[in-house]
């Protein structure tokens, strides 16, 4: 792994992960190239803005839960691999439920080359302090479909309320939105903008 970066549960006491792309819980049904290992990668400057966040979060009386960090360019490349082949229904109705495979793409939910390529994006939600049940969003990761978009309607109040939870504090860390994805934030000031990196998850 490179000198920058590190496993964020080792920098960042308490965080809770579940590393869908290195499980068989993810939209292609099977651990992914370049996850050999459940855990969470980022940079050492994702590390100290997601310990904020961790802070800011517990005020609210919720805790973090990261689904992705760090993603190898490997992984990207088998999505588009994954994209091509014929629709076998095991995880549409879950993942994709309205679109076929290769609008995944076109409709900005899995990119070619993806930001977490670079090492300080984060796919993540809330879970309840008190409870340690995760906190209703409206929605799972990777629910590719408008529903999963920030101000998206047809979802609850309370789901509503939780997704504004989450940005207000990612907000107030320094990170970024993405519209199309509740779950997903990059760091502003990321140190590697413009390097996609491929080194595995091990």
């Amino acid at each position: 792994m490179r000198d920058d970066f590190v496993f964020v549960d080792e920098f960042v006491p308490g965080m809770r992960w579940d590393a869908k792309y290195a499980t068989w819980d993810n939209f292609t049904g099977k651990p992914v190239d370049g996850y050999l290992a459940n855990r969470i990668v980022g940079t050492r400057a994702l590390c100290v803005a997601l310990e904020m966040a961790q802070g800011k979060a517990a005020s609210l009386g919720f805790g973090l839960l990261l689904w992705d960090g760090y993603r190898p360019q490997r992984a990207v490349d088998r999505f588009r691999r994954w994209s091509e082949q014929p629709e076998d229904g095991r995880t549409k109705p879950r993942h994709y439920p309205n679109i076929d495979r290769p609008e995944m793409f076109e409709k900005g939910y899995v990119a070619t080359r993806s930001g977490h390529s670079r090492g300080s994006t984060v796919d993540l939600t809330l879970y309840d302090l008190a409870t340690d049940e995760l906190a209703p969003m409206g929605g799972h990761h990777d629910l590719m479909d408008p529903v999963s978009h920030h101000g998206a309607g047809g979802i609850t109040p309370a789901a509503a309320r939780n997704r504004q939870y989450l940005c207000a504090v990612m907000e107030d860390c320094g990170f970024e939105w993405y519209d199309a994805e509740w779950w997903h934030y990059t760091l502003k000031d990321e140190p590697y903008p413009d390097t996609y990196f491929d080194f595995p998850v091990a």
